[in-house]
């Protein structure tokens, strides 16, 4: 047995993955298909919390919400980070206490807000709108509500302009120039209880040097608004660490992390008189590599390159054509030929942009041959939808051989689900 990427092995020329034969997973469930390693999970969560042992790691639900992955890292002891009341309601579900959740988010609805305090969760505020909301739901419902402002840091992660978080051009969080005003503010508003502070930078960064900026000026932050004589509980750093999606690729990994955060974050917080709970968010980290996308090879097609068109698109793996992101590929079924030419991957959207990895080495590519795409279990099947009018696909979920459903693949009735036809056009 080789191994192709950590936790991935080949066998007899099959690609295996948890000691699964994806050949045989096709044959049983068809394709497309998400497969889960559920151990690969666990891994990468314990990886992050021996790295940051004194911090808690609240997982970044957006990520990938499947209510089976959350049940797995609640098991583990993870938090969440919720963007949504969706989100919120699955992190609940999976067994996540309400105090070791933290809703996020720049543009949250009344009845969200209404939410979150209605099941105690902790809020990361983003507005001074926001909290003026905030406080008058909390007290007329006589209820006050621990929060957090969301600080925007101006540090540039030097990652994809799309998911840069923290640059002052960005949509969250209040200007960090702004927020010991926010707090002041804060304190004087009922039902508000301000105990934290939260800032996040961005995703899949591969340079570790921004977080030292970040947590810098958070520490800056956090002393000035302790000198108000407000007592903060714990500071939300975020993350955003990255994965190496291309083989071979070097990336910082948590200890790396760790190292350059904790000693500032130590120092700073005792020069300061304080005791701080230092909260992480990861989310690709901890779920990114932990999936492949099986897809069936439909038809290949020579013109200005060899194009294989495969029977999952962007509306199953949006982030190639969102954010022209790399995901390895391999030919599942025949992953100890040799390298034959070069090939463009492509799904049956009819959009131009449906490419899913462009000139790639492979061996000889025909039809009804599985093609593996590395690395989608971060906003993969988070990010997919219906469009063209194609059902979303099944998920499984596998561990030393065992195989589970966690997702049923949908069918034509659920393009139809919601939709109702006034009785004029039946």
């Amino acid at each position: 047995m080789f191994t192709i990427q950590n936790h991935l092995e080949k066998r007899n020329g099959h690609l295996i993955i948890a000691g699964v034969d994806t050949t045989n997973l096709t044959q049983e469930f068809g394709t497309p298909l998400y497969v889960t390693n559920e151990q690969r999970i666990r891994d990468n969560f314990n990886t992050y919390q021996k790295a940051f042992s004194h911090a808690d790691l609240y997982y970044a639900a957006k990520a990938n919400y499947n209510l089976t992955i959350m049940r797995i890292l609640a098991q583990e002891g993870a938090g969440a980070d919720v963007f949504s009341d969706g989100e919120l309601y699955m992190a609940l579900l999976a067994g996540i206490p309400g105090d070791r959740i933290l809703f996020n988010g720049n543009s949250k609805t009344d009845r969200e807000l209404a939410m979150a305090v209605e099941t105690g969760v902790r809020i990361s505020v983003d507005s001074l709108d926001e909290l003026h909301a905030l406080s008058r739901i909390a007290s007329s419902g006589q209820k006050t509500v621990d929060i957090a402002f969301r600080v925007n840091p101006d540090v540039s992660p030097k990652t994809h302009p799309k998911i840069s978080t923290g640059l002052k051009t960005s949509k969250f969080g209040i200007p960090h120039q702004d927020v010991v005003a926010a707090y002041k503010e804060a304190v004087e508003l009922p039902g508000i209880n301000p105990i934290g502070m939260h800032c996040h930078i961005g995703s899949q960064i591969l340079d570790t040097s921004p977080f030292s900026e970040a947590i810098n000026r958070m520490m800056d932050l956090v002393e000035q608004v302790t000198r108000l004589g407000v007592e903060l509980e714990f500071l939300d750093l975020g993350s955003g660490l990255g994965i190496p999606y291309k083989k071979g690729e070097m990336v910082p990994t948590p200890q790396d992390l760790a190292d350059i955060v904790l000693p500032i974050f130590n120092k700073r917080s005792q020069a300061i008189g304080i005791k701080l709970k230092l909260i992480i968010e990861p989310g690709r980290y901890i779920v990114g590599d932990t999936t492949i996308l099986l897809t069936t090879v439909n038809t290949v097609k020579t013109a200005i390159k060899k194009f294989v068109g495969v029977d999952a698109g962007f509306n199953l793996l949006i982030r190639p054509a969102m954010y022209d992101s790399y995901h390895h590929v391999v030919v599942a079924n025949k992953v100890d030929a040799k390298v034959s030419g070069i090939y463009t991957v492509v799904g049956p959207i009819c959009e131009t942009g449906d490419i899913l990895a462009s000139d790639r080495e492979l061996p000889v590519v025909v039809k009804d041959d599985i093609i593996a795409i590395l690395d989608v279990g971060a906003y993969g099947f988070s990010m997919s939808s219906q469009y063209n009018g194609r059902p979303r696909c099944t998920e499984l979920l596998v561990n030393n051989g065992q195989v589970d459903v966690i997702r049923k693949g949908e069918d034509f009735d659920d393009l139809m689900m919601n939709q109702i036809v006034p009785s004029r056009f039946l």
